[in-house]
């Protein structure tokens, strides 16, 4: 079987992993779709800082997935793999939104800047942005801007593992009220997260060699290595892997729990004995379909299903 991540990195496609659904290359930025409630949003008005053109690759946005019931308060972020060549968009990016609604959390899909002409520092910078636009917008969906979580799988995982650790508080006097907001997730769901991507230069899924990049000082990639940036701010965080994945080996979640453990951050891993990469939200799978009903326990352990509570005026 040809894992949804592992397919990603010989696809021809430059966005979209997707081979069933229409192109969608030619909306507009901002388009709304009523029978299926989906309404996509660019992250910035106007001119996107360090944009190459305006086309489908050069503009990041939000899908925006509400719950089919009263919103509890919770939203989350999703950002879908692909080696940050293109984007898992279904399987990583549509089902778990509508996971997520099922529960009554608002569900965002971010699609970012990927491949060699946005490298690092602008997938970051995009999933940065999406943290601040869903705060700057929480009263328009009934969102409690302090429970504003982010989902990554894959390479996706990397990049939510990224913005955990490395985060602001926003600029108060920012003339962009969007910008005033902070880019820190409030908690993280990292499934079978892409750790090793700047940590290993002979793995197969090396950053610098998918993209290219002939010089790759250690201290470069030291920057993007979330095990080096933990500390006690990041937020509490879910893991979920198998140990035989045959795209990304364990051992980066290892050590993202373990630097988690140690920095007294609230973990909860689960590492499963057998399962192909991009699995989802289980693929039918007997053992792996589980995962999410772990997920569920946690997310309702942290009250992060409670109704959102009226904050006084």
């Amino acid at each position: 079987m040809m894992a949804a991540g592992l397919a990603t990195l010989v696809s021809a496609q430059p966005v979209s992993a997707q081979d069933d659904v229409p192109d969608t290359r030619q909306l507009p930025p901002q388009a709304y779709n009523g029978y299926l409630e989906q309404h996509t949003v660019p992250l910035w008005e106007g001119d996107v800082p360090n944009a190459q053109g305006e086309g489908f690759r050069d503009v990041p946005t939000l899908t925006i997935y509400p719950p089919g019931q009263q919103p509890n308060g919770t939203a989350v972020i999703i950002a879908p793999g692909g080696a940050y060549q293109v984007l898992s968009d279904n399987i990583e990016g549509r089902q778990i939104a509508n996971w997520f609604n099922t529960r009554g959390v608002v569900a965002f899909v971010l699609k970012y800047r990927l491949g060699p002409d946005y490298p690092m520092p602008v997938p970051l910078e995009d999933a940065q942005r999406a943290m601040r636009w869903v705060r700057a917008h929480a009263e328009e969906f009934s969102i409690d801007p302090d429970r504003v979580g982010m989902a990554g799988f894959s390479a996706g995982g990397h990049l939510a593992a990224l913005a955990g650790t490395r985060f602001d508080q926003g600029e108060a006097d920012a003339d962009d009220p969007v910008e005033r907001q902070r880019s820190q997730p409030d908690f993280l769901v990292l499934g079978y997260p892409a750790l090793v991507m700047f940590s290993d230069p002979k793995s197969r899924i090396d950053y610098c060699q998918l993209m290219g990049i002939d010089e790759c000082d250690q201290a470069w990639r030291d920057r993007y290595r979330p095990e080096r940036q933990v500390n006690q701010d990041t937020p509490p965080t879910f893991i979920y892997q198998t140990t035989n994945d045959e795209l990304v080996p364990p051992q980066g979640s290892v050590d993202f729990y373990t630097a988690l453990v140690n920095a007294h951050v609230p973990a909860e891993m689960h590492l499963f004995g057998n399962g192909p990469h991009g699995s989802g939200l289980g693929m039918g799978d007997v053992a792996l379909d589980s995962w999410t009903t772990l997920l569920d326990q946690w997310l309702r352990g942290r009250g992060l299903y409670q109704p959102m509570t009226p904050k006084d005026s």
